[in-house]
């Protein structure tokens, strides 16, 4: 939780620099706002990992055994709700690369950590909600599309996401 300044800074860093290609600057600093942030729940729960690189925050992301897909704790649609192992799968949440680091491999660490503790933990399958500059990265790391998804950030900004899924 002493990080929390500093990953929400890294989270609105990362979508301002990465997120460029795909979205304009409303829903960019609308999902600043809204959606991409800190969640709490995934710090508590021990789920939530940072990289750091000569003592700066260089990436952040984790998985959760809770319900909720997607959102940060302002997000006000958020079920915290325990997933059941056997039959539903664990939530790949919030990786955000600080724009200085990305591609290099530090999603990709964190995100194998993650799948590690989630197949620890009794869970068979990874769901995820990627925003548009992710889906390449997460279809590299073996995951499926399954859908689309506009989510109404405010009633003229709309973010357009995929839902991806990996069986483990």
């Amino acid at each position: 939780m002493d990080e929390r300044e500093a990953m929400q800074q890294l989270i609105a860093d990362s979508a301002r620099q990465l997120s460029r290609e795909h979205y304009d600057d409303a829903q960019i600093e609308a999902a600043i706002a809204e959606v991409f942030g800190v969640d709490t729940n995934l710090v508590e729960d021990g789920t939530y990992f940072v990289a750091e690189i000569d003592g700066q925050l260089a990436g952040c992301g984790g998985w959760s055994k809770r319900k909720n897909l997607y959102g940060g704790d302002q997000y006000s649609h958020r079920d915290a709700g325990y997933l059941d192992p056997a039959s539903e799968p664990a939530r790949i949440r919030a990786f955000f690369i600080h724009p200085a680091h990305a591609r290099k491999g530090i999603a990709r660490a964190i995100l194998s950590r993650c799948e590690s503790e989630a197949r620890e933990h009794g869970f068979r399958a990874l769901e995820l909600m990627a925003t548009l500059p992710g889906i390449e990265f997460y279809k590299s790391c073996g995951f499926n599309e399954t859908g689309n998804f506009v989510l109404d950030l405010t009633e003229d900004v709309k973010l357009e996401l995929v839902p991806m899924r990996k069986e483990l």
